[in-house]
């Protein structure tokens, strides 16, 4: 916990992810009082993007965080807020390229466990 992934297009492969990820990590720590060595992060490129009817003209970018239940839904908005922003810093915009930057906070299903081996 917190589980993180960054679904991508891969219009952004100049994107440093490695970066972006190291990045929010903080940020959730502080809005979602999550401990920093408790982040995990995935990032997955995505081949196809479609927008509408267009399929060229688009970037998306939605990063999804799934936490432990007990967070207000404020600290969930806030912290959707937080991640946007970030992204905004990280995904500069390209000439011709509409960019689709979103989040989603979430409570993680009650049956999730873990373990490190």
């Amino acid at each position: 916990m917190p589980q993180i992934t960054i679904e991508r297009s891969a219009r952004l492969d100049d994107v440093d992810w490695e970066e972006v990820a190291v990045a929010l990590h903080p940020v959730v720590v502080e809005t979602a009082a999550a401990r920093l060595e408790a982040c995990k992060t995935r990032v997955l490129r995505s081949e196809e993007d479609v927008v509408g009817a267009e399929k060229e003209r688009h970037a998306v970018v939605n990063v999804s965080i799934a936490l432990l239940a007990g967070r207000s839904d404020e600290t969930k908005a806030r912290l959707g807020e937080a991640v946007v922003e970030l992204l905004r810093k990280h995904v500069t915009p390209r000439d011709g390229i509409t960019l689709h930057l979103s989040a989603e906070v979430r409570d993680l299903d009650p049956s999730y466990r873990k373990a490190e081996v």
